[in-house]
Order: structure tokens, then C-alpha cells, then sequence
């Protein structure tokens, strides 16, 4: 073993963005089969370490500690295994005890010169075992950029699926993650979401996806440096992808236009982000704390004459003209169902007209209840009177007695 064996295997490490470690791993490990290949027995333990400075090679064989031998090439009893000790014919492993499940080692003779089967065997042992670092090592790397924009070149065009070259590994675009009315061809370099990173009996498997909502989140983040700085935020998102897309933005920072910030000058940075994905429509409203502003700007560019809210259910009924009613519902209901899946309100948009004739009807029932108790209380007057009426009868009658008395006694 040379100087040159370790540049090769530092080359291969470069070469596959592995680590240097894994890749002498996988050579000790196939050196160590070949020597077992050539020298030894096929049931015994044999293991090999190389000098990653000096390129030396140490070949040594175990045997594991147990109560009762069942194959003598690899396994021995704890009284054989401290006389082999004792006697300097082998080393304990990993300990100072003797004890079951541990280990001897003996040295064996360094060889490099091995058969065509050996290096063979050698070979393959290597390539397995790069193969299987490799995985591990793309599939930790691309689970690491989850949910993130990657830059890829589409590959092949498969029965609607996509297979896109991210590089070291291919990513799959299905169908329902492609933006609607989107061409794509061979060649063609593409951005995209890494949406699903998984293992699989095959390898790694990468999902990837245009019509995610995040990909207008990335490349708003690209083009415009205020949300990069942080003194501009993007508080939602909602899409139906080559369509229509809402974005609501607040600024967290005095002075600063979050809507002006991300629209750009004469729309040049909206027209970079369109550029990217196509004929899509995007609406960018400022964000709200208060419900109804938000409702309102989540339905613009309808005219919004009132907004009814109910906090405990969020629902919420929307009042427009009904000029407005068509522009505020949207084609096939869009302009509504993305302002509440923005908002995260259920929405019910209503001709203002509506909401007066409502009104009526509760102050008619409302009258209806109240004049029973009105022509009680006017009988009620009625009555009062005439009690006063017979009070004045008995006093007029008291007068009368009086002169009775005084003409009898004007004849006496």
C-alpha cells in the first residue's frame, strides 16, 4: 500500500462529496475479504486497518467470547481466551475483563498481493459499499433542503411525469405538482420545490413540485432584498397554481410600503416573478390584525361596501353592490375561495340589497309584538275615567241633604 492507493481513495471521496472516512471504511472492509479470501478461512473474522497518512496496512483475525464453542475459527471459551492472553498470543478487545460477548484478536501477517478472485471479491465489496455511503450521504443532503427552491434541468418526460436532474439524484415531478397550461421539454433548466424527501427499497426517492405555494415565496425572496432583510414579511399565501395566486405582506418596519416593496418599480420585480411561472395572476394585499380589513383587502379588487364577522366561528358575511357581486365572487368562485384560504375565514359574499329587506322583516315582527300591549295600556286609560265620574255623582248628591234640613226648619 502506497501514497498513490490513498490520493485514489481521497479522489474517489471528492468525486462522490462522500466522506473520507466512509470511503476507507468500504476499502478496509474489502481488503479484509480478500485477505480471508486468500489466507484464511471463510468463517473466520478477519479485519483490516489502513494508515489514512502512510498508507500501512494491519490485518488481524477475532474471535468472540463465549460459553459453549460452536465454530472454533471465529468463536473461544473464556478459560481458552485468557491462556491465549496469558500467553501473549493474543489481546483483549475493548476491555480489561473477560467477559461473554467480548473479544481476542490475533495479528496476522500483512499480505497485498492477492488472486483475481480475491480482488474481485475486493472489488465488489467496495463498489457495494460506496454505493450504500452514497445513498445515505444524498439522501441526509437533499432531506436537509426539504421544502426548499432547488434549481434543476428537466431530464425526461415520462406519461406526464417529469424527471428532473437535481444534480445527484433525479427528482419526480407528478402531474398535480405541475402549474397548469405549463410546457415543458428536455433541456429546459427549471425551478422547483423539494416537497418529499423519502427512503425506499431502491434508494432515495425525491418529489418535487411547481405548483407548491412556496415556490412564489422563494422567488419573491430573491427579487425582492426587503424580504431578505427582514423589514418586510410575507404573512400568507394562497394559490391555485397557473391561474391565480393571493399574497398578504406587512412591513416591520416604519416607512416601509410592503405592497409598493414587492411590486416594484413599474412592476419589475412582480414581472421577474411572473417571468418564472408563467401567465399567473398575482394579487399582493396588505396584511391586517383586524378581520374585516383583511377580508376586504383578501377580496380586492371588488369594492367591499360591508363585512359581518363572527369570531367564534369565523364566518363571515361580505356585502357588496351588485355590480361588485360578480368581481367579488370571481370566475367559478376563485376570487372567494382563495380570499379564504388566505384569511382562513369562511366567506359568504351577499348583495347589499339583501341585507335591508332582512332588516324589515324583524321590525315588522317586532311591531306586531308591540301593539297587543299598546291597546292594553289604552283600555287601561279608558277605564280611569269613568271611576272618577261616580266620585263626582256621590259628592254632588251630599248638598242636597243639607237644604232638605234647612227648609223644615225655615216651616218650624
Amino acid at each position: 500500500m502506497n501514497q498513490e492507493f490513498i490520493y485514489a481513495l481521497n479522489q474517489i471521496a471528492e468525486e462522490k462529496k462522500i466522506d473520507k472516512g466512509a470511503v476507507l471504511e468500504a476499502t478496509e472492509a474489502a481488503l479484509a475479504a480478500a485477505y480471508r479470501k486468500d489466507y484464511g478461512k471463510p468463517s473466520q473474522i478477519v479485519k483490516c486497518q489502513i494508515d489514512p497518512d502512510k498508507g500501512k496496512t494491519t490485518f488481524w483475525m477475532e474471535k468472540n467470547i463465549v460459553e459453549e464453542v460452536a465454530d472454533e475459527n471465529s468463536e473461544i471459551t473464556i478459560e481458552d481466551a485468557k491462556k491465549e492472553v496469558k500467553e501473549k498470543k493474543a489481546e483483549l478487545v475493548g476491555g480489561k475483563k473477560f467477559e461473554i460477548e467480548g473479544a481476542i484478536k490475533y495479528d496476522l501477517p500483512t499480505h497485498e498481493d492477492f488472486g483475481r478472485i480475491a480482488a474481485q471479491t475486493a472489488k465488489q465489496v467496495i463498489i457495494q459499499r460506496l454505493k450504500e455511503v452514497e445513498r445515505e450521504t444524498v439522501f441526509n443532503e437533499f432531506k436537509n433542503l426539504e421544502g426548499k427552491m432547488v434549481n434543476g434541468v428537466i431530464q425526461q418526460i415520462e406519461g406526464g411525469n417529469v424527471v428532473v436532474d437535481l444534480g445527484r439524484i433525479n427528482g419526480i415531478m407528478f402531474p398535480s405538482e405541475q402549474i397548469t397550461g405549463e410546457y415543458y421539454r428536455v433541456g429546459q433548466r427549471t425551478k422547483v420545490i423539494l416537497s418529499k424527501v423519502e427512503k425506499t427499497n431502491k434508494g432515495s426517492q425525491i418529489l418535487v413540485s411547481r405548483a407548491h405555494e412556496d415556490l412564489i415565496r422563494y422567488l419573491f425572496m430573491i427579487e425582492v432584498p426587503e424580504i431578505e432583510a427582514g423589514t418586510v414579511e410575507i404573512m400568507g399565501i394562497a394559490r391555485e397554481a397557473g391561474v391565480r395566486t393571493k399574497m398578504s405582506v406587512r412591513a416591520l418596519q416604519e416607512g416601509v410600503d410592503p405592497v409598493g416593496s414587492c411590486v416594484g418599480q413599474r412592476g419589475t420585480r412582480v414581472q421577474a416573478v411572473l417571468s418564472e411561472i408563467g401567465n399567473e395572476k398575482i394579487d399582493i394585499i396588505l396584511w391586517s390584525e383586524d378581520p374585516e380589513t383583511y377580508i376586504i383587502n383578501s377580496l380586492s379588487p371588488a369594492k367591499i361596501e360591508e363585512v359581518v364577522v363572527d369570531n367564534k366561528t369565523k364566518e363571515a358575511m361580505v356585502y357588496v353592490d351588485a355590480e361588485q357581486l360578480s368581481l367579488a365572487i370571481g370566475k367559478n368562485g376563485q376570487n372567494v375561495r382563495l380570499a379564504s384560504k388566505l384569511t382562513e375565514w369562511k366567506i359568504d359574499v351577499l348583495d347589499i340589497a339583501e341585507k335591508p329587506i332582512k332588516q324589515e322583516k324583524k321590525k315588522l315582527k317586532k311591531e306586531e309584538t308591540k301593539k297587543p300591549k299598546e291597546d292594553e295600556v289604552e283600555e287601561e286609560k279608558e277605564e280611569k275615567p269613568t271611576k272618577k265620574k261616580t266620585v263626582k255623582k256621590k259628592k254632588e248628591e251630599k248638598p242636597k241633604k243639607v237644604t232638605k234640613k234647612k227648609t223644615e226648619e225655615e216651616k218650624e
